[in-house]
């Protein structure tokens, strides 16, 4: 048998398999990119047990665990770490602490399976603890650059063109503005973080100490970026990413308009797909309505509605280019041309899409 490892750095750089065996709650609440949950215990079983434990103790909660996973429900879980073995032999289980429950589920796997298999020592929360630590030591140790520009001018095209990038907006799942959110949900902020600290992780050894990442708010939709981080934004210096207001509604027009329609009839289907997509972007509208004012609101909302209604005819998007332009003329360039203006002396250089990657890859 393989011996149970505390390699937790091998583990994520090589993306190895690992069987979670915590209560499916545990899991939805944060776990690890490489991990699939087949608990010991499901929610209830762990709750009675964990209740069982603080009233009479480690010895009384063991047996009742073992009364409530036991016969076919117990085969059952037997079969699906088995195969899950099979299927990953170079994998390995853990559950929160590295304790009893990866302890039992690696015993009963070996006794009544025939299956040794090995586990990660200290668990979760000491992975979780290791990635925590990484992001820490890489913003102490690593140097890093702010690509700003303004909405629509396709910073995520340029980071997706360089190999030393940290997408933040791809791993929160979100695009960053009150548009910005996919048909399908964002991570849990625990998730969130695990994601950031493994893309610096595997970054970090393959050599890149210097790194580029988006100008972004101290929250994407729902995950909050690490404090470190969010700090260091405000005082690293800025390169300035340039383009035409046309360009900019097109790109826009792409992101918000086709390929989220595509995301939900991808989904839902057509019909299903477009009445929630068309939802979407009516929510999206609103939620800034008290920064737009609301006679603002109300005549983008009104060609949203018409651009909306011809795309259902038609299929033409044509008509969503003159809410789009609203937005940006009215609403977002006024507060990115503020922003700009305070960041003035962060902003080393500034240029279209060609010369700010070639900047970026030659001095950040």
């Amino acid at each position: 048998m393989r011996p149970d490892t505390q390699q937790y750095r091998e583990l994520f750089l090589n993306d190895v398999p690992l069987m979670d065996a915590r209560a499916p709650v545990e899991f939805a609440k944060g776990a690890f990119p490489c991990a699939i949950n087949l608990p010991l215990m499901d929610d209830e079983q762990r709750r009675r047990v964990g209740l069982c434990y603080k009233q009479q103790g480690q010895q009384a909660a063991m047996e009742l665990g073992h009364r409530l996973v036991s016969g076919p429900l117990k085969q059952e879980r037997l079969h699906a770490w088995a195969q899950f073995a099979q299927a990953h032999p170079q994998g390995y289980l853990y559950c929160f602490r590295g304790g009893l429950r990866s302890q039992i589920t690696q015993s009963w796997l070996q006794a009544e399976a025939g299956v040794a298999y090995p586990r990660v020592i200290g668990g979760y929360k000491a992975m979780r603890t290791f990635l925590l630590d990484n992001i820490e030591q890489s913003l102490a140790s690593a140097r890093f650059t702010v690509l700003g520009g303004m909405t629509g001018t396709g910073k995520t095209d340029v980071l997706q063109q360089l190999a030393h990038s940290l997408d933040l907006e791809s791993h929160a799942h979100h695009r960053g503005s009150s548009f910005g959110k996919h048909a399908t949900p964002q991570p849990a902020q625990i998730d969130f973080e695990h994601r950031l600290s493994i893309d610096l992780l595997k970054k970090r050894a393959q050599g890149h100490q210097r790194f580029v990442l988006e100008d972004e708010g101290q929250i994407i939709g729902s995950c909050s970026l690490p404090l470190g981080l969010y700090r260091g934004m405000q005082q690293w210096p800025i390169v300035w990413l340039e383009d035409s207001l046309e360009n900019r509604i097109e790109r826009i027009l792409r992101d918000y308009v086709v390929n989220l329609r595509a995301e939900f009839s991808a989904l839902h289907g057509e019909q299903l797909g477009f009445d929630l997509y068309a939802q979407r972007l009516r929510q999206s509208l609103d939620r800034i309505t008290k920064r737009l004012g609301h006679q603002r609101h109300d005549h983008l909302a009104a060609i949203m509605d018409a651009a909306l209604a011809e795309q259902g005819r038609s299929g033409m998007v044509d008509g969503h280019r003159d809410w789009i332009s609203g937005l940006l003329i009215q609403y977002y360039d006024p507060m990115y041309i503020y922003q700009r203006q305070q960041k003035a002396g962060r902003v080393l250089f500034q240029g279209d899409a060609d010369a700010v990657v070639d900047y970026l890859r030659r001095n950040a």
